[in-house]
């Protein structure tokens, strides 16, 4: 096997990056700052980096089939054109609530966009329980809440068979799957397939392998972890020169390059020097496997 490099590719420093997602076609990279309030936009042949500004926290980015780009901010599902740097509102939700926000999400292989909303932070990872929700925003933008008692909607994907989707509440410390139906979205019968260790730290984004083994970045716990959903272990660690791990995806000419986003929450100058690289994104190669490309939004 390879051996396994890291490095850094975009020196933005972000507060709170997240959601990174390879578009093939123009083969860059797209990620948000959440908390910085930015989309970027990387291009892996110039290296040229742009960004788009939005008016409140914005918590991903996908790809979406009819041109331009979908978006969570604030309670928000969104729709992006990166031409004229618009933004326009389809739907909200959480109307009931006044301290909640989206957070991760990502869209199945039949086109509709999950995405789950947690407690504002008081600081990082401090939160109101038990706020969140997870959503589904189907092509013709109706929205179905999925369940809610969710304290941080994170990390999310789907099998290689479509039967199965895989999911992330961060304070629960745990990857649980749940039996999933392909023609109608539904979920049922959840349970958990991985318990964190201690020293992996915050489960938080994930992406899964074309060998249906899953990725998941851990907040606080300076690396990303591959776990076998069918065994419940970790069979890899990568540590990363950031502590502040917190989401990955597989993209590059044959998705066989691992990028990872990060943050730098709450930093002092102690914890500048001691991590100097802490906001980056970084690419992982040599991993000698391969991810699935995205899906895009089919509405």
């Amino acid at each position: 096997m390879s051996s396994v490099k890291i490095e850094v590719v975009v020196k933005e420093h972000c507060k709170l990056g997240e959601s990174p997602l390879w578009e093939e076609k123009k083969n860059s990279l797209l990620f948000v700052d959440i908390t910085g309030k930015k989309v970027f936009q990387w291009n892996s042949l110039t290296k040229e980096v742009q960004s788009i500004p939005v008016d409140a926290p914005v918590s991903l980015v996908a790809l979406r089939k009819c041109g331009g780009y979908m978006i969570t901010q604030g309670t928000q599902f969104a729709a992006l054109n990166w031409q004229n740097k618009s933004v326009t509102t389809i739907t909200h939700v959480d109307n009931d609530k006044s301290d909640t926000r989206f957070n991760d999400g990502k869209v199945d292989p039949a086109g509709r966009l999950f995405a789950g909303t947690m407690g504002n932070e008081i600081r990082p990872a401090v939160i109101e329980r038990k706020q969140g929700s997870l959503y589904t925003l189907f092509p013709d933008h109706s929205v179905v809440k999925n369940f809610d008692m969710v304290d941080i909607s994170n990390g999310l994907d789907w099998s290689l068979d479509h039967r199965t989707f895989f999911y992330i509440d961060s304070l629960s410390y745990s990857v649980d799957a749940f039996d999933y139906d392909l023609q109608t979205g539904d979920i049922s019968n959840r349970r958990s397939i991985y318990k964190m260790a201690k020293e992996d730290n915050i489960p938080d984004g994930m992406s899964i392998d074309t060998e249906g083994k899953l990725w998941v970045a851990c907040y606080n716990g300076g690396r990303v972890i591959r776990i076998d959903p069918e065994t419940g272990k970790r069979i890899q660690t990568v540590k990363m020169p950031a502590e502040q791990t917190t989401s990955c995806c597989f993209g590059g000419p044959d998705y066989s390059e691992l990028y990872v986003t990060s943050a730098s929450q709450e930093m002092d100058e102690a914890a500048w020097a001691r991590d100097p690289q802490a906001g980056n994104v970084f690419k992982i190669t040599g991993l000698g496997v391969k991810g699935v490309p995205p899906c895009p939004y089919a509405g």
